[in-house]
């Protein structure tokens, strides 16, 4: 089966994706993924093509913040919505796959899909395209409305709209009809039933599979790191791409928070979300860009991070508790859940964040351990990417 698989956004948005060709190559498939440049996901073993963007570029020259969007949407998102949705309708002519799945934020695939003759599956992410009474749309408002969940999904809809000239002229490229593109074949959702429960109005074709994750390969930790998780209980505080706000008042207020928790603390800065400055350091403070969660979160004590779901549940897997600092889009709402369900302290907005907040929701988060053990073990039985593969292979 040639499986195409098209994604955009930052790591977050690429990982499940490798996750998922990776295994898919490995099964004997052909896999072709296009993905955004330098997303920071090593990808040696599969077919990579670059969907013509550096996702990771604009986040450090733009940031993350809404008012930066809107005040850049014709000079920088049109254009490289752009080259998303063209770039990977080009490709995909070239690639001629059995099924195009992709994320979201690629809208050009169903009608590209159709032209072709073939099924198109979406990647939902996130809980933001499938209405619900359960829960509204992740990345609209973080807590239930009631009977007007199903309204915050219209809000995601609407993205179409404004890219359909854009979309027109993929159309012409590739000789689809002028008409609104088929629905998807299936949608699959890769989070966890352990985090999120199926709600039961989903249609069948809507399928909650568990998190793509990539087979386990040991990863050598750099020295600096290894000495350092080996030396004793640490908290670890990373934000991802969050590129919003002052960084390095962020980065005393954790700094200060752990030492009076009395705590070493190992901070990845990521894109730019945390900032260590030099007052703060010393050697109960390791600060780097990134660390593998995977080789790391198991020996942390608490985990203090944005809510962005990748974390989550490598937080999870790691029955490590967590402290949410959500900043905006899906994280709200994770950081919603989790604590609903017991399993985090009461988040702490990144505009809120102060020490004595922290301190205390790091107490908090210690009496979540349970709980967290107990989500770590359904999670361990878990084969999301398996899943999702033999949904696509049915459809052949």
């Amino acid at each position: 089966m040639r499986i195409l698989l098209a994604t955009a956004g930052s790591r977050g948005d690429v990982e499940p994706f490798v996750a998922l060709g990776e295994r898919a190559r490995a099964e004997g498939h052909d896999v072709h993924l296009l993905a955004p440049e330098h997303s920071g996901v090593d990808t040696p073993d599969l077919d990579v093509e670059s969907i013509g963007v550096d996702i990771t570029r604009l986040i450090e020259t733009q940031g993350v913040a809404i008012s930066e969007v809107l005040r850049n949407y014709r000079s920088v998102v049109r254009p490289v919505m752009h080259t998303i949705l063209v770039g990977s309708a080009r490709a995909a002519l070239d690639y001629q796959p059995d099924v195009i799945v992709y994320h979201p934020k690629v809208l050009s695939a169903p009608v590209v899909a159709d032209a072709l003759g073939i099924p198109h599956v979406v990647v939902e992410i996130v809980p933001a395209l499938t209405p619900t009474n359960a829960f509204p749309a992740a990345g609209t408002v973080a807590h239930s409305v009631g009977p007007f969940n199903r309204l915050t999904y219209q809000a995601t809809r609407a993205a179409s709209t404004m890219f359909r000239s854009d979309l027109a002229e993929v159309r012409a490229m590739v000789g689809a009809p002028h008409r609104a593109p088929s629905h998807p074949e299936a949608t699959l959702v890769p989070i966890s039933p352990a985090i999120l429960s199926r709600p039961v109005d989903w249609p069948e074709s809507v399928h909650l599979t568990g998190p793509w994750v990539r087979a386990h390969h040991p990863v050598p930790l750099d020295p600096a790191v290894e000495k350092f998780v080996a030396g004793g209980p640490f908290i670890y505080a990373g934000f991802g791409s969050m590129a919003k706000g002052d960084d390095a008042a962020r980065g005393r207020t954790i700094v200060d928070a752990a030492r009076v928790h009395g705590t070493r603390l190992l901070v990845a800065t990521g894109l730019g979300g945390i900032s260590v400055p030099s007052d703060r350091r010393g050697l109960d403070v390791l600060v780097v860009r990134s660390v593998p969660h995977a080789a790391v979160l198991p020996h942390a004590t608490t985990a203090v991070h944005h809510g962005g779901i990748g974390t989550v549940h490598a937080a999870m897997r790691a029955a490590t508790p967590s402290v949410v600092v959500p900043f905006l889009a899906d994280q709200p709402f994770w950081a919603a859940r989790l604590h609903e369900a017991g399993l985090t302290p009461e988040s702490i907005p990144q505009h809120s964040l102060t020490i004595s907040a922290l301190v205390s929701a790091l107490d908090h988060a210690e009496r979540c351990r349970t709980r967290v053990a107990e989500v770590a073990e359904r999670m361990a039985g878990e084969d999301g990417t398996g899943a999702a593969l033999a949904i696509l292979t049915s459809l052949r």
